[in-house]
């Protein structure tokens, strides 16, 4: 059989430690054609994330993939703190990179997805991994949008999980609940991998340590900059040392590299009232017990379970040799 081509991929993030993460991956999968990255405000500034997108990419040799920094707040104009906490100060566990020879490209993130959408003839596919005002933005500025953009892998929400900034919201979702309302009911085909199959897959001590052995800057940088994460991950939500897979996961599913063991098709929105629920995925599970037969209004394919061998290939891919 021939070989399928590489995927047109476009990556909005915020980039921290699994972001960057999920990049290095992309960048090591001969599946992905990854042709942008768009950087939004969310583990760090938007501006901090592209730079730390820059360097990400530096170090795994691809240097010429546009990288634009959006928006800088939320669609009602809101800010929240860095999650210097998780990430590290800078967003990148601390580790410190040399500065990058690329400048980010001038265009707004916006303008970058709209353009690299059109210019991909209706095959790119965008894998998003932080708070979706970037999508939104897009989706305002181009309502054809979903006619150009054949599929949407997103990471955020919480379908039976617990939240990580709330009780019931996570934090992709719960940083801007209107933008990812307007995503999420936008009309695309879209996938969602929330906490219920991230945390799932989990990297341990043992993967990190085969990372900063592998003998390649891009599983020895991978290494480094989740010292910081799985300290934070032990301190607050497993009980060991290690982390969940979140961005890389949704990469794995972007690519068609992780094949899902449960996946139904949901009725998906988001909870937008300033209460307790604010930024909670509200998915209609009522099929839960018949095995999840679509019900009407599904909008979205959201992956609850998949066979927790992920961070073996994830490891696996980061430290082959590149071609």
């Amino acid at each position: 059989m021939p070989t399928p081509s590489p995927r047109p991929l476009l990556m909005d993030c915020d980039t921290g430690i699994d972001d960057a993460v999920a990049l290095l991956y992309l960048c090591r999968s001969d599946g992905a054609d990854l042709r942008a990255v768009t950087t939004v405000a969310g583990n760090t500034t938007a501006e901090r994330a592209a730079r730390n997108t820059l360097q990400v990419l530096e170090t795994a040799g691809r240097t010429r993939i546009p990288v634009a920094a959006g928006a800088a707040a939320t669609l009602r104009g809101d800010t929240h703190p860095e999650a210097g906490f998780v990430h590290g100060e800078g967003g990148l566990g601390g580790v410190t990179l040399p500065e990058p020879a690329a400048a980010p490209d001038p265009r707004h993130a916006v303008d970058l997805i709209i353009d690299t959408a059109r210019q991909a003839g209706g095959d790119l596919h965008i894998l998003a991994t932080a708070p979706l005002t970037n999508l939104a933005l897009a989706l305002r500025e181009e309502p054809r949008l979903p006619e150009l953009v054949p599929h949407v892998t997103v990471m955020g929400g919480a379908v039976h999980h617990p939240g990580n900034i709330s009780p019931v919201a996570e934090a992709n979702i719960g940083h801007d609940p209107e933008a990812a309302l307007e995503v999420l009911t936008a009309g695309w085909d879209l996938t969602l991998v929330p906490l219920d199959v991230t945390m799932r897959e989990n990297l341990t001590e043992e993967h990190r340590q085969r990372l900063l052995a592998c003998g390649n800057p891009v599983g020895r940088l991978a290494g480094e900059i989740l010292d910081f994460y799985f300290a934070f991950h032990e301190e607050t939500a497993l009980p060991f040392r290690g982390s969940a897979c979140h961005d890389p996961l949704a990469a794995g599913i972007a690519l068609g590299e992780v094949a899902p063991t449960t996946a139904p098709r949901l009725a998906v929105t988001v909870d937008t009232a300033d209460g307790a629920a604010r930024g909670a995925l509200v998915a209609d599970t009522r099929g839960i017990h018949r095995g999840y037969p679509e019900l009407p209004g599904a909008n979205a394919t959201v992956v609850l379970e998949t066979d927790g061998t992920f961070p073996e290939l994830l490891v696996e891919r980061l430290c082959q040799a590149r071609k």
